[in-house]
């Protein structure tokens, strides 16, 4: 009786929910490794100081059910936009719950977070900062004052940039030749931005009136690919594009340190297929950019590229802040926002107005008929037309 009894207790305790969230963790310092393997419903374990907006659409597009950062998601070094974007689309996120948990929390396995406190099973393993709307506001307020920081290191930062690579921006020095034909084309750049899917539903009739040359730039790639699109030129990291558009036979141009090291180069290579490097300290984006315009593009369009200040200084990495403003200057009127694009083939008539046109035209012309003299002739034929119409489709279907 006494081990019957013990047994129904650990029963009921087994049996018992415990308060708080529970899930499969995913644990990787490297955010992007992580956003390749965590599947919905699971908890993600990064250690990402400011998180960035396009990491943030990420985990929100992996379906994630909560967050947990070893560091500060604000640090309040400047107004970054990722933990608001978590807390908008319903995720739990934990903030700072320091390195030691982290390395206690193994890949894979079960966890529960309640009120900011992470057990591994009935174990406390750490305890973090939950983040609200509240929280994330009132974090931000004060990581506006952290801009003129920011600014500053951004300034040294540009001066240091066009000392490193002004061959390049005045002079092409370095950027490489592709086989896919750029002179005298539009070109519409793809990046890992938000919204991607939605802006290239938008742009659909430009790409079919103006067939741009497709550019993908790492998960912009991918976009492009899941849209319909097949790119015809593939920049970045292919560590960050998945085998099936690499083997697409889109020319791949592969970021390069000074001295010609490419780190994701061999990973084209064991697909058996071919890239160029691009030797510069710009980011991914900037190299597409410089590549369209150097070649001659007529045309740049951008999806998915920082388009404010809030997004521009989001990425909190002042050396790439700055090679990004400085090839936009270099572009200069080549370059426009794909949303402008879209909103300039929006129709501004809706289709209701036009089928009260149509419909207004047809009973004028009715009406027209029914007061000459020919108009009875004309409308009998015209149902005769309709009846033996209806005949052959009846017909048909038998």
């Amino acid at each position: 009786m006494k081990m019957s009894g013990l047994l129904s207790a650990v029963t009921l305790r087994d049996r018992r929910e415990l308060p708080g969230l529970s899930g499969t963790a995913r644990v990787d310092r490297h955010t992007e490794s992580l956003l390749r393997r965590v599947s919905p419903g699971e908890i993600a374990v990064i250690d990402q100081i400011d998180l960035d907006r396009v990491t943030a659409d990420g985990l929100i597009a992996s379906g994630v059910a909560a967050v947990i950062n070893a560091s500060p998601s604000i640090s309040g070094r400047f107004p970054n936009l990722g933990p608001a974007a978590l807390i908008s689309a319903g995720i739990t996120l934990v903030d700072g719950i320091g390195d030691e948990t982290l390395r206690r929390l193994r890949d894979g396995s079960r966890i529960r977070l309640h009120d900011g406190a992470v057990f591994l099973g009935d174990e406390l393993v750490g305890r973090g900062v939950p983040q609200t709307e509240e929280s994330v506001a009132e974090a931000m307020h004060h990581a506006k004052e952290g801009l003129a920081n920011q600014l500053e290191a951004f300034s040294a930062n540009t001066i240091e940039f066009m000392r490193r690579d002004r061959a390049l921006l005045l002079d092409g020095v370095g950027v490489p030749d592709v086989r896919v034909p750029l002179r005298g084309h539009h070109v519409l750049v793809v990046a890992g931005g938000s919204d991607l899917a939605a802006d290239l539903v938008a742009l659909r009739r430009y790409i079919k009136e103006y067939h741009p040359v497709l550019v993908g730039v790492e998960g912009g790639a991918d976009a492009l690919w899941q849209a319909g699109h097949r790119p015809d030129l593939l920049v970045g990291d292919p560590a960050e594009i998945s085998d099936d558009v690499l083997v697409s036979g889109a020319d791949v141009v592969v970021p390069a340190f000074a001295d010609g090291h490419a780190p994701g180069l061999h990973r084209v290579q064991d697909l058996g297929t071919g890239a160029v490097t691009f030797p510069a300290s710009a980011n991914p984006e900037d190299l597409a950019l410089l590549l369209a315009h150097h070649h001659g593009a007529s045309l740049i369009v951008t999806v998915g590229f920082q388009a404010t200040l809030g997004e521009f200084l989001d990425r909190g990495r002042s050396s790439s802040n700055a090679s990004t403003f400085l090839t936009r200057l270099k572009v200069g009127n080549l370059l426009v926002d794909g949303k402008a694009v879209a909103a300039l083939y929006r129709s501004p008539v809706s289709a209701g107005a036009v089928l009260v046109l149509v419909g207004a035209v047809l009973i004028a012309t009715f009406a027209a008929l029914m007061v000459t003299s020919a108009g009875p002739a004309i409308i009998g034929y015209l149902e005769r037309a309709v009846s033996s119409l209806v005949e052959f489709v009846q017909g048909w279907m038998a």
